[in-house]
């Protein structure tokens, strides 16, 4: 279980001189472990904190409340992994979180001798910071290391690629849904609803759900969550799904109709096939994200329409956005086995817009489209 991750990270460790970290960043944690809890209620009332990774000298210990432990199966059975709990829900006790990591903390730690210390501290609570100083010395040196494992979340391993097509395939139920579920006289709502119940029966268990789900005559129309907003006759309806399933996002998007599209609307939605088509083209290893973005935005321009104020896209991983970005200022270049997402859109606040989101997995030689919804108008 992501044996290739803690390989990386060892190595730019021994790279750099450190031979003792803690990781406290949550997209770091289920990068470096599998470690993958249910998003959907937030963090546990019971924790103490975030979920911690202590490594030592190649060495990489999970510490977590018992009643997640099970979030990480099958990561102690590596030889170079240990898990370590703590208690949170209790009846003969107060409920002590925060004091109980503290101890399992200490379980962990060396002895007092380490000079320095490398953390992610963005991530990190300041009661942890201090007592690493009081059990290691108040002279311990602590080095910022955040953001120091994004580069290496880029490229995919073939573990994280088979997590994430498991992720497309339940956006691709829920954009199935979607498409029969948008009819005049139905709410915003009702169509998230058929899609997250359709996801979740599929998936046999509760799946997290995003993004938006936004009717074409919203003042802010790009993208929301969806409210008890009625689909009229000649409306368009912008539909971008994220599930969360091991640990790992998918994402998408397509546009739907509730009624037969008008001239207006065909054409921009053809159009918007089009420049997804031409985005998808100019993906290969070498290309440079920032000349994606801008090649793609001047297609959409070019064309008469209104340039979309977000992103042409982004990298997807153990969590919704990550790097690459394909923004005007992203110098990332494209490498074989990275996946990210691509989505052209054009908005009118208050009449009508469009979104098109494909998921690609960058090859040797190109492409290979990872979503599978039908997005296409007849």
């Amino acid at each position: 279980m992501h044996v290739e991750q803690r390989q990386q990270t060892h190595a730019k460790f021994k790279s750099a001189g450190i031979s003792h970290a803690l990781l406290a960043n949550e997209q770091s944690v289920r990068w470096l472990t599998g470690y993958a809890p249910p998003m959907q209620l937030g963090t546990n009332l019971f924790s103490g904190g975030p979920a911690l990774v202590w490594y030592e000298d190649g060495h990489f210990t999970l510490v977590v409340l018992d009643g997640m432990a099970g979030y990480a199966a099958g990561f102690e059975a590596q030889p170079d992994c240990t898990l370590v709990t703590y208690p949170g829900y209790t009846i003969q006790q107060p409920i002590a979180g925060a004091d109980r990591l503290s101890d399992a903390l200490h379980q962990v730690l060396p002895p007092s001798g380490v000079k320095r210390i490398a953390v992610e501290q963005n991530a990190l609570p300041l009661r942890i910071v201090h007592e690493l100083r009081q059990a290691l010395g108040t002279a311990l040196d602590i080095a910022a290391i955040d953001g120091w494992l994004e580069p290496l979340r880029m490229v995919k391993s073939a573990e994280e690629i088979a997590k994430l097509r498991a992720n497309f395939a339940l956006t691709d139920i829920g954009h199935a849904a979607a498409r029969t579920a948008t009819q005049v006289g139905q709410r915003e709502i009702d169509v998230w609803t058929a899609i997250h119940s359709a996801i979740q029966q599929s998936a046999g268990q509760r799946v997290p759900l995003g993004n938006d789900c936004v009717v074409g005559y919203r003042e802010n129309n790009i993208g929301g969550w969806p409210l008890d907003l009625e689909i009229r006759t000649g409306d368009s309806l912008i539909v971008d799904l994220s599930t969360i399933l091991h640990g790992y996002w998918s994402d998408s998007c397509a546009t739907y109709y509730a009624s037969d599209p008008t001239a207006a609307q065909i054409k921009r939605h053809k159009m918007l096939e089009e420049a997804l088509d031409f985005a998808i083209s100019l993906v290969k290893p070498g290309a440079v994200a920032r000349e994606i973005d801008k090649q793609v935005r001047n297609f959409v321009g070019d064309r008469g329409y209104a340039v979309y104020p977000h992103h042409t896209g982004h990298g997807v991983g153990v969590t919704g956005h990550e790097a690459p970005r394909i923004v005007p200022y992203c110098e990332d270049v494209l490498a074989e086995g990275m996946v990210i997402m691509l989505e052209p859109g054009t908005y009118e606040p208050g009449v009508g817009g469009a979104r098109l989101e494909d998921a690609v997995l960058v090859t040797a030689d190109g492409a290979e489209i990872l979503t599978k919804h039908d997005k296409r108008l007849p």
